[in-house]
């Protein structure tokens, strides 16, 4: 009788399945998708402070909307003490066109944000704009931060 039980089991086959042992699995692993997208949000938040400009500047705040651009803009920065700087490194007025010239990848055809300090003197802000203006850059655009309301 217990010979007759075990043979009798259907010889290990499951009820409902088709194709055997080769059949293609139709359930999609997601733990390697976790993993990468996981990694990816570590690089990117560790990454997104770096990307910012590093001259710590008090921007003034208006209601305009922010600027999709696809390049990366050369930032020419303005503090409260007046000195002026090319990305992270500080120039004088005197040689701005120069330290753009070299940051610009397309030459004139660069986008340039100034960025000036609410308490900066007008006069310096637009000394550095003029010198950029006269040099032929015609993309000069002011930063602003986002009015909150």
């Amino acid at each position: 009788m217990a010979m007759a039980m075990a043979k009798g089991g259907g010889g290990g086959r499951r009820r409902g399945r088709r194709g055997g042992k080769n059949a293609p699995m139709s359930e999609i692993n997601v733990t390697p998708m976790v993993d990468v997208m996981l990694v990816l949000l570590i690089i990117f938040m560790v990454a997104a402070p770096l990307m910012t400009v590093g001259v710590p500047i008090d921007l003034p705040q208006t209601q305009a909307k922010q600027l999709n651009t696809d390049q990366k803009p050369v930032t020419v920065s303005v503090n409260s003490a007046g000195l002026v700087y090319v990305g992270e490194s500080p120039v004088e007025i005197s040689g701005i066109v120069a330290a753009v010239m070299a940051a610009a990848a397309n030459g004139t055809e660069d986008r340039i944000y100034v960025r000036g300090d609410m308490s900066a003197n007008y006069g310096t802000v637009m000394q550095v704009m003029g010198a950029l203006s006269g040099a032929g850059f015609t993309k000069i655009g002011l930063l602003t931060d986002q009015e909150q309301r």
